[in-house]
């Protein structure tokens, strides 16, 4: 089974929580915003601890040290293709500009023999609970629904 873990980052404002997403780099969600929205986060072996990787992963996709300070386990979700995604929730605020997303490589277009660079995600946002439920991967909405229960 696969296996991926993350860390979402969420600030209150005046206006309520936000919480920090990445849009999906790569050529498959490039022209999407429904469903191409995640938690940072990414796979692991069952060897690792999923919180060591949670704050690994968030080193890899966004370039930056994974925040200190209490975490809040949000538990974990399957999603459509079979993953199990685990997560936790820091409370931090950082400036998406800072930002320097990981990489990945992969043959594109199919079968054409080239093989190009990608960023992991192409950009990162806050955005307010409402409208991260309208753009995140469908499953990742109970860790939003999770979030405000916490926070409640």
């Amino acid at each position: 089974m696969r296996r991926s873990a993350g860390l979402l980052l969420y600030r209150r404002t005046d206006a309520g929580l936000e919480v920090l997403l990445g849009h999906m780099g790569g050529p498959f969600h490039a022209r999407r915003e429904q469903g191409a929205w995640t938690v940072p986060k990414g796979e692991y072996e069952e060897d690792e601890p999923a919180w060591e990787a949670a704050r690994r992963e968030f080193r890899e996709e966004l370039g930056l040290a994974p925040p200190e300070g209490a975490a809040v386990p949000l538990g974990e979700v399957r999603q459509s293709g079979g993953k199990l995604v685990t997560v936790w929730a820091v409370e931090a605020d950082l400036d998406p500009a800072a930002v320097v997303p990981g990489t990945f490589r992969m043959e594109w277009p199919p079968r054409s023999g080239r093989v190009q660079e990608f960023p992991e995600l192409d950009r990162v946002a806050w955005l307010s609970l409402d409208a991260a439920r309208e753009v995140i991967v469908t499953a990742q909405t109970a860790f939003l629904d999770r979030l405000a229960e916490h926070s409640g």
